[in-house]
């Protein structure tokens, strides 16, 4: 039987599991929110077909990469990060879209999907700020940054 090498960063196991703990929130809650934007690219119809399928793409797209640098943080910080779906939705706060539907009530719940994924990233923030965890931080502020961009530009699609 093979033991695992101590993990010696700088960061107690309690501080490691309480950001991990953190990070897997917001790894759920992001991946819900690739899956139900990548649902939503697939389905959307209407005038603004060709605008909102190229931008939930490039969301989609986006959201794809971010799910593996919050997974490769949380091994990094020595835990198992979620990976079903079942364990997504235990973890997330994003809820489910049922059915299809239309273009305008996409548009919202991607709104709220994306201010949520941004909430639980500024949750996170201070407990990774008093452990001393900047790759964390610096994590979280990137993708609160994104998520907030792309909140404003669907918000703004809108307006009247």
């Amino acid at each position: 039987m093979s033991k695992v090498a101590t993990i010696n960063i700088g960061i107690s196991e309690a501080d490691r599991k309480k950001v991990a703990d953190g990070l897997s929130r917001m790894l759920a809650d992001t991946y819900t929110l690739y899956l139900k934007t990548h649902n939503f690219h697939w389905n959307v119809t209407g005038p603004m077909f060709q605008t909102l399928h190229l931008m939930f793409m490039e969301q989609y797209n986006e959201s794809w990469l971010a799910v593996d640098l919050i997974a490769e943080r949380i091994r990094a910080l020595g835990f198992p990060a979620p990976g079903s779906y079942a364990q997504f939705a235990a973890l997330t706060a994003i809820t489910e879209s049922a059915g299809v539907p239309k273009a305008r009530e996409m548009i919202q719940q991607l709104v709220a999907g994306q201010e949520t994924v941004t909430r639980t990233a500024r949750e996170i923030l201070p407990i990774a700020e008093q452990a001393g965890d900047q790759p964390t931080v610096d994590l979280l502020s990137a993708r609160m940054e994104v998520h907030e961009k792309n909140a404003w530009m669907l918000r703004s699609l809108l307006e009247e």
